[in-house]
C-alpha cells in the first residue's frame, strides 16, 4: 500500500511540473498524454502491419490426397510381401495405400550428407536476420494452411485433428515464435569472466556452427519432428538431413514442398534441408556418413544401435529415447481438473507420446473416487477415422503391429491381478476398418507385471494406490524410464517437494507436459530416456561448438609478456617467482596475499638472493656463460 501511495504521489508531482512548464490545465496534460500513447500504438500498429506484409507468401500444390478428407484409394495390407527398394505408405485409419517413396541406399544418403554439408558453408555465414526471415515466412504458412498440415499429419499418423493442432502446430508455432524472439541472444558471443590473474584479458564464448546436424525422428508426429530439429538447427546456422520413419513417410511429400518453398523465399541454399526415407540402412549411412551432431528421437533399444555407430566416427548424439511418465495425484488435488488432464495424458494422440502419462499414481483416499469418474469417460471415448464425418476422441495405431504388442501387455497385467474397468479389446484390422486399439483402464496395477517395466506407448491408463509420499516417490522411481512426470496436490509446495524428489528430466506441477510448452526449457530425461537435450537453450547451444576466445582487454595498455624470470633460460629466480605469484593473487585472505606481494617485490628487485637449490639448476649453465649442458 505505501509503494501505492508513493507512486501516486510522484506521478501528482510529475503533472504539476508538466502543468508548470506548459501553461496546460490538468485535464490538456491528461488528453494530451493519451493522445502521445494512441499516436504511438497507431504507429506501432502500422510497422507491425507492413512487417508482416512484407513476410513473403508461399504456395504448395496438392494432392488429393492432401486436400481432401474423404479419398478413392486402394487397400493395404501391412503384411503383404513388400519391394525392399521402396517404402509403402498407408492411412492407419483406413489402411488406404497412399503411395510409395524411396528406400534410400546408404550411397544416396551419404551424397545427401554431402549436398547439405556444401549448402552449409554458405549458411553458417548467414546473418540472424535472414535466419529469422527464413523461420517467420514458416511461420505464416503454417498460420494460412492450418486444416491442411492437421489433414496431412492425421491421414499419415492416424491422430484426431485436434491432437494435430494441439501436438504438431501449436508446439511448432511456440517454438518458431521463441527462437525469433529469444534465439539470437542465446547464440551471440557470451562474455565470460577472465579469472584474478588473467584480469587484463577480455574472454568470451562464440557459439560456431557444428556443420551438418543428421536427425533420426519417429512417426508419431510427423510435421513436427521434423520442424523441430529444423527451425533450431538452421537458426544456429547448420544445414540439416532427416531421416523420417517408414511408418510416416508419406507425409513429407507435401511437408518437404513447404519446406523448398521457405528456402527459396529466403534466399537460403536449396541443399540445407534434406530429407532421407528408408529403413534401416538408411539410418545407419545418416550416423556415419559425414554429419557433424546426430540427433536421435525413438526407443531405447534403437538408441544403442545409434550410440554404437556414432562412436566409430565419434560423432556427438542426442538421445531422447522412451519414457513411463509418471502422473501423481494427492488426496487434496482438486479431481475435476485432475481428471480431464489425466484423459489427455493417456490419451492424446492414443498414447503414442514419448512423454505421455502412462503410470497413474493416486492417493487411496481418493483412489475410488478417481476411478469412478473416469471410467465411465474412458468407455465413452468416441474412435475412428480422424478424417471421417464424425469428430473422434482417440485415433488409430500408426505402426502395425502396436496394437497387439499393447493388447499383450494388458492381457498380462490382467492374469497377474489387475482388474480391466474399460476398453482392452483387440480386433483386427480388418475387422476395425484400421490399426486401433480402444482406450482401456487398467485398475490395481503393480511390481511383477510386464507393464510396469515395459513403455507401453499405447491408449492404456495404468492406475496405482499409494498412501505416503515417501510411498508414491519409491513407486514413481521404481522405473528403467525417466522422461516427464506430473505432480498434482492441494499444496503447490507439497507438490513442488514431491516432484523435486522424482528421477526425471522434466516435471510439471498441476498440470501436465507444459514444460514442452515453454520452449526456452531443454527437454529430454535420465536413465534410459536419454541423455542430453534437444530443445531450450541448452538444446540450441547444442547445436553449435563452443568456441573459447580469450583477448587483451586493453590492448594499446597491456599485452601478455613472459615475465623476466620466466624467460628462456630460465632464472634462478623463476620457481621462487611463481610462488610468489601464486600467494600474491589467490592467498585466502590479505595477510597471505601482501606476504605474496612483498616476496614478489624481493624477488624481482634482488634477483641474485635467489640462487641454486631452488629448483633452478638449469639456470647454471647461463650464468656461466655457456651454451652446452655439463656433461654427467
Amino acid at each position: 500500500m505505501k509503494i501505492v501511495q508513493e507512486a501516486m504521489q510522484t506521478l501528482r508531482v510529475l503533472v504539476n511540473h508538466g502543468i508548470a512548464l506548459t501553461g496546460l490545465t490538468e485535464t490538456q496534460l491528461v488528453q494530451l498524454a493519451v493522445a502521445a500513447v494512441v499516436a504511438i500504438g497507431l504507429v506501432y500498429l502500422l510497422m507491425d502491419v507492413i512487417r508482416t506484409l512484407l513476410i513473403p507468401s508461399i504456395k504448395v500444390e496438392l494432392t488429393d490426397a492432401e486436400a481432401n478428407d474423404i479419398i478413392d484409394a486402394a487397400k493395404y495390407s501391412p503384411g503383404q510381401p513388400v519391394d525392399k527398394d521402396v517404402v509403402p505408405c498407408y492411412d492407419p485409419s483406413t489402411m488406404q495405400l497412399l503411395g510409395h517413396l524411396p528406400a534410400m541406399s546408404a550411397s544416396e544418403v551419404r551424397a545427401r550428407i554431402a549436398r547439405a554439408k556444401e549448402a552449409s558453408k554458405v549458411w553458417r555465414r548467414s546473418s540472424f536476420a535472414q535466419r529469422r526471415k527464413l523461420l517467420r515466412i514458416l511461420l505464416k504458412f503454417i498460420i494460412e494452411n492450418i486444416d491442411t498440415i492437421c489433414r496431412v499429419s492425421a491421414r499419415d499418423s492416424g491422430k484426431p485433428l485436434l491432437d494435430a493442432i494441439v501436438g504438431e502446430v501449436v508446439v511448432t508455432c511456440e517454438k518458431i515464435h521463441w527462437l525469433c524472439k529469444e534465439g539470437e541472444r542465446h547464440l551471440r558471443p557470451e562474455r565470460r569472466s577472465s579469472g584474478k590473474m588473467a584480469f587484463y584479458k577480455a574472454a568470451r564464448v562464440e557459439y560456431v556452427p557444428v556443420g551438418v546436424v543428421g536427425a533420426i525422428v519417429p512417426w508419431n508426429y510427423p510435421f513436427h519432428n521434423v520442424l523441430n530439429p529444423l527451425t533450431a538447427a538452421l537458426f544456429a546456422g547448420n544445414a540439416l538431413v532427416i531421416k523420417v520413419s517408414e511408418h510416416a513417410s508419406w507425409s513429407t511429400g507435401y511437408y518437404g514442398r513447404m519446406i523448398s518453398a521457405a528456402l527459396e523465399a529466403a534466399g537460403a541454399p536449396a541443399d540445407l534441408v534434406q530429407i532421407v526415407t528408408g529403413y534401416g540402412e538408411a539410418g545407419n549411412a545418416l550416423v556415419t556418413g559425414g554429419v557433424d551432431k546426430v540427433i536421435f528421437v525413438g526407443s531405447t533399444q534403437v538408441g544403442k544401435l545409434v550410440m554404437r555407430a556414432a562412436a566409430e566416427t565419434l560423432t556427438p548424439v542426442v538421445l531422447e529415447l522412451g519414457g513411463k511418465d509418471a502422473f501423481i495425484v494427492a488426496e487434496d488435488a482438486d479431481l475435476k481438473q485432475v481428471v480431464q488432464i489425466a484423459l489427455k495424458a493417456a490419451y492424446l494422440n492414443c498414447g503414442q507420446n514419448c512423454a505421455g502419462g502412462e503410470r497413474f499414481f493416486v492417493h487411496d483416499k481418493v483412489y475410488d473416487k478417481f476411478l469412478d469418474t473416469i471410467a465411465p469417460l474412458i468407455r465413452n471415448l468416441r474412435q475412428g477415422n480422424p478424417l471421417g464425418p464424425q469428430p473422434v476422441d482417440c485415433g488409430a495405431m500408426c505402426m502395425p503391429g502396436l496394437a497387439e504388442k499393447v493388447h499383450g501387455l494388458v492381457e498380462d497385467a490382467v492374469a497377474r491381478g489387475a482388474r480391466l474397468l474399460a476398453g482392452g479389446r483387440l480386433r483386427s484390422a480388418a475387422e476395425a476398418g484400421g490399426q486401433f486399439y480402444p482406450p482401456t483402464l487398467l485398475a490395481d496395477v503393480g511390481p511383477g507385471m510386464k507393464i510396469w517395466e515395459e513403455e507401453v506407448f499405447g491408449p492404456v491408463m495404468s492406475v496405482i494406490r499409494w498412501r505416503t509420499d515417501d510411498e508414491v516417490v519409491s513407486l514413481a522411481n521404481d522405473c528403467a524410464f525417466g522422461l516427464g512426470s506430473s505432480v498434482f496436490a492441494g499444496s503447490q509446495a507439497r507438490a513442488r517437494s514431491i516432484a523435486a524428489r522424482l528421477e526425471a528430466g522434466m516435471s510439471a506441477v498441476n498440470d501436465f507436459g507444459t514444460t514442452y510448452m515453454c520452449q526456452s526449457l531443454p527437454f529430454g530425461g535420465v536413465k534410459h530416456s536419454g541423455f542430453d537435450r534437444f530443445a531450450g537453450i541448452e538444446g540450441l547451444r547444442g547445436l553449435c561448438i563452443p568456441k573459447s576466445v580469450c583477448e587483451d582487454r586493453w590492448p594499446l595498455l597491456m599485452k601478455s609478456s613472459i615475465p623476466p624470470p620466466w624467460e628462456f633460460p630460465v632464472k634462478s629466480n623463476a620457481v621462487v617467482f611463481g610462488r610468489s605469484l601464486v600467494a600474491m593473487f589467490y592467498g585466502p585472505g590479505l595477510l597471505y596475499q601482501a606476504r605474496g606481494l612483498a616476496a614478489l617485490l624481493h624477488c624481482l628487485v634482488f634477483p641474485g638472493a635467489h640462487g641454486k637449490g631452488k629448483g633452478n639448476e638449469g639456470d647454471e649453465g647461463a650464468e656461466a656463460g655457456g651454451s652446452k649442458p655439463k656433461a654427467a
